[in-house]
């Protein structure tokens, strides 16, 4: 596409003859006005496209926005990027990254010049060299001095500069079109192929993930899919769709539990009996052979302590290196505090610190198990807002006052490994002779201690960022449990008091 834009304006300037009307060279403040330029945290109007966030939360090129009432053309001036929209603003969501602003807009009205033309201009590799250039700031930011001075070619005609402009416009349609529609055709291709019965359950089951689970799971997730799938060719390669019985799918999962313990088992189950199911739908099995399943698994081994008690906590904290610069230390102590998961702990920026409220943002994580950058949240719930001790306040509020607002606090370098920061709280462990626990039991720690001090299990949930009160109660079940102990005790206590 940018190489039709491109070839586009080439063209045009050097040989302007080629089209009915004349050409001319106009400033672009002659055929544009900066009626207004907003923010993304004004309550100005806000604009709304698809996919304008890539991994490094750089905004993308290709943006596209929904047709309004009014017309105007924006384009973004921000710290990497700029983006343009469709000639239409009104009543739009802002663009911004896990909450996190990315920039100004600049409003611009066509003047003298027809919109959809002037929304082709912003697109050619002039006009980006133009708005790009540096202003002296660390990063490039479109200067409106610049752009406004400089000369383009205009088309003349304004029925000219329409119709260019509607061409174009056309053109990207139509090639959106025909995109959908091989998409279209190839998905249909794919999920109407002439699947047998005779078919192998593992390519069938292959083909099911790739339907209805890519593109619509986190990375994680779909980990987790294809891990089952291996297992499923490795244990029954020779199983077909067919013949997926009651019995050959009880010794599908036996052979599995063999080597797995049960809640492993259970899950290689769930991952399974979603594809089945389907199977089941499609007349390609006759009975559901998931019913009455018996998962099975292998003797746990020896779990690893999850959390430590109020004292050892105290005693770890108290001996932590928190000199006056950012160590990993500190993120151990913040993890303490707040039970943030670690990857919301690595993608903590000084932004999110509301020091003044003493609370602490929670509004993405960092991929430190793949290339880095920020992501989104894990679910919904997990975008909280989280209150910090007094002391936490005095502490972070030093520690981050000259670092860069929207830059993570912990990480230093792209890759970070969760291995780094074990071994470092491992050895704190050993030194104090306390319980060896992981980065993640301090999460464990944080929600047991509250429990144990009496704080309701939502509001627990809500802190730890969990989508629903059960899956606290499932995690902390021992926890709960012990508590109840301690309840009937002050009943009968209580009670006895009575008589």
């Amino acid at each position: 596409m940018r190489q039709k834009y491109d070839l586009y304006w080439r063209e045009s300037r050097a040989t302007p003859w080629l089209f009915s009307y004349a050409w001319e060279q106009r400033k672009f403040e002659d055929i544009a006005v900066r009626s207004s330029s907003m923010s993304t945290e004004s309550g100005l109007p806000r604009v709304e496209y698809e996919d304008i966030i890539s991994g490094t939360g750089r905004l993308n090129k290709d943006i596209f926005a929904k047709e309004s009432e009014k017309e105007g053309i924006v384009f973004h001036k921000g710290d990497v990027l700029y983006g343009k929209l469709r000639p239409y603003l009104q009543n739009w969501l802002l663009p911004s990254f896990n909450g996190l602003a990315v920039g100004d807009f600049w409003v611009l009205q066509p003047q003298n010049a027809d919109s959809s033309f002037l929304y082709r201009l912003i697109q050619s590799r002039q006009f980006d060299e133009v708005a790009n250039q540096s202003t002296g700031t660390k990063m490039p930011r479109a200067d409106w001095k610049l752009v406004s001075k400089t000369e383009f070619y205009v088309p003349h005609s304004l029925n000219e500069q329409s119709a260019i402009g509607a061409y174009f416009t056309n053109l990207d349609d139509l090639i959106t079109l025909h995109q959908r529609e091989c998409k279209s055709i190839i998905l249909e291709e794919f999920m109407l192929s002439d699947v047998k019965p005779t078919e192998l359950f593992y390519r069938y089951y292959a083909q099911w993930i790739g339907v209805y689970k890519e593109g619509a799971v986190r990375k994680v997730t779909m980990d987790k899919y294809n891990m089952t799938l291996s297992w499923v060719k490795r244990l029954a390669p020779e199983l077909c769709v067919c013949d997926v019985s009651r019995i050959a799918y009880q010794q599908l999962l036996n052979e599995y539990a063999a080597t797995h313990e049960r809640q492993t088992t259970m899950d290689f189950h769930h991952q399974l009996k979603g594809a089945i199911m389907d199977a089941v739908d499609d007349g390609l099995i006759e009975r559901d052979p998931t019913r009455k399943a018996i998962i099975k698994g292998k003797t746990p081994a020896a779990k690893k302590i999850k959390y430590i008690n109020q004292f050892e906590l105290h005693t770890l904290l108290a001996n932590l290196d928190l000199r006056m610069e950012i160590n990993w230390d500190w993120l151990i102590l913040l993890v303490a505090k707040t039970g943030m998961r670690f990857s919301e702990a690595l993608a903590i920026t000084p932004k999110d610190f509301d020091f003044a409220h003493q609370s602490l943002s929670i509004n993405k994580t960092w991929d430190y198990k793949g290339k880095g950058g920020f992501l989104p949240t894990k679910n919904k719930s997990s975008v909280r807002k989280i209150q910090i001790d007094w002391q936490t306040v005095i502490q972070f509020s030093e520690l981050v006052k000259k670092l860069p607002a929207d830059k993570p606090v912990f990480v230093t370098k792209e890759r970070v490994y969760n291995s780094t920061v074990n071994d470092i709280l491992a050895r704190h462990c050993k030194t104090l002779k306390i319980p060896v626990i992981s980065i993640h039991g301090l999460r464990h720690t944080h929600a047991s201690l509250l429990l144990f001090a009496g704080v309701s299990i939502a509001s627990v949930a809500r802190r730890l960022g969990h989508s629903s009160m059960t899956t606290t109660q499932k995690t902390y079940l021992h926890v709960i449990q012990e508590l109840e102990n301690q309840d009937v005790d002050l009943v009968m206590r209580s009670l006895s008091g009575l008589s």
